[in-house]
């Protein structure tokens, strides 16, 4: 299997990693998390000029019809750069539209088209209180009024909540699972928002009887609701790629700096043993990560099941042995504020904990027929 990048993939991430390096430097990205806004539509306006927003669009819809791989190559260099914008919420509500949308859905395709030019955001409420990692642990319920529908309930820890102009939002409607598209200005729709500790932004969603449109048909429902959690978890463990590297290279630089008895730490050879563990912790995480790239798209949704597990749990264990480690060669300063390195650790231990950690997706994997039925 060939995991080498295309010419036209090395172009975006060279674009990509040129714009970050030069616009959205530490310092620069550090204001932005502390600006009431939380993001910066400057950044969005350009990652939507680098094709960004149109990536995972399909052609009919005016995108360019990007599969995992190309998804992988983003988010990497937005997780390299510690990036705030709402690129991940996005993307996974654009998968979302993209899974239910058909010649004859003109809502949803109409939605697509906004999104490739980059003229909306758009979020999926995956959690609810109390449902912790459990998906199908759906209490908000949605009712027909009329040719359209209303929900009631909460949705919590919404990345990007409140700065998604749509929410995409699964109910129980007769006891099943659907999806439902609600607009940001719908009424009796609250959001209250908050910074989480990576400095990203998230909200906590209440609906009474708030207005909403139904995505997809009467098939569509807890399987496409799985499907968008494991493409938002693949792109989690793609994002956590680019932090992983950039922390392990600040630990080496910082090493090779710091001294201790006349010479660098980097020289002590129980420290070097470290930063090789570090290392090969990041490179399993990778192969692992670039298997669930290959076989998201599987049409056996067992295959695409325990690729996404294992990656997640994979890049779970290797987010918190590298974080750790480089805190600990960082000293008492990698865990402040003025330090990049105890940014990219706090990244990695939300995306360890979101949509599932290393013990949830273990499980999952153990699960499924392909473990069960393995003779050991």
């Amino acid at each position: 299997m060939d995991f080498n990048f295309t010419d036209e993939q090395q172009q975006l991430r060279d674009a990509l990693r040129r714009y970050l390096d030069n616009e959205y430097g530490f310092d620069a990205r550090q204001k932005i998390v502390a600006s009431e806004a939380g993001v910066d539509e400057r950044h969005w306006r350009a990652f939507a000029e680098l094709g960004l927003t149109a990536l995972p669009v399909p052609e009919a819809q005016g995108g360019f019809d990007g599969g995992a791989f190309d998804m992988l190559v983003v988010m990497q260099e937005l997780g390299r750069s510690l990036v705030v914008e709402p690129y991940w919420a996005t993307a996974v509500g654009i998968e979302a539209l993209r899974l239910v949308a058909h010649e004859n859905a003109p809502h949803e395709n109409a939605l697509l088209e906004r999104a490739a030019q980059g003229e909306i955001k758009l979020a999926v409420a995956f959690h609810e209180p109390r449902a912790r990692y459990d998906l199908f642990d759906v209490r908000t319920t949605a009712r027909p009024a009329g040719d359209a529908f209303e929900l009631t309930g909460e949705k919590s820890i919404v990345q990007h909540g409140a700065q998604a102009d749509f929410w995409i939002v699964p109910a129980r409607l007769d006891g099943e699972v659907a999806l439902f598209v609600i607009a940001r200005d719908a009424a009796n729709a609250n959001v209250t928002e908050y910074r989480t500790i990576d400095g990203q932004r998230a909200a906590t969603l209440k609906f009474a009887d708030t207005p909403a449109a139904r995505l997809g048909d009467a098939h569509t429902g807890a399987a496409t609701f799985e499907q968008i959690a494991d493409y938002a978890t693949f792109l989690l463990c793609a994002e956590a790629l680019g932090a992983l590297d950039a922390l392990n290279t600040a630990t080496v630089d910082y090493t090779k700096d710091r001294q201790q008895f006349g010479t660098p730490i980097a020289r002590f050879q129980a420290l070097q043993h470290r930063m090789v563990d570090m290392l090969i912790h990041a490179e399993q995480a990778r192969s692992i990560t670039y298997l669930a790239a290959a076989r998201y798209a599987s049409p056996d949704s067992d295959v695409r099941r325990q690729a996404i597990s294992a990656a997640k749990a994979r890049v779970g264990q290797a987010a918190r042995f590298v974080g750790q480690q480089a805190v600990q060669l960082h000293g008492g300063m990698g865990v402040t504020n003025e330090v990049a390195a105890a940014h990219w650790f706090k990244r990695l231990s939300i995306i360890e904990t979101t949509l599932g950690d290393v013990d949830h997706h273990l499980a999952r994997f153990a699960s499924l027929p392909a473990f069960a039925d393995t003779d050991i």
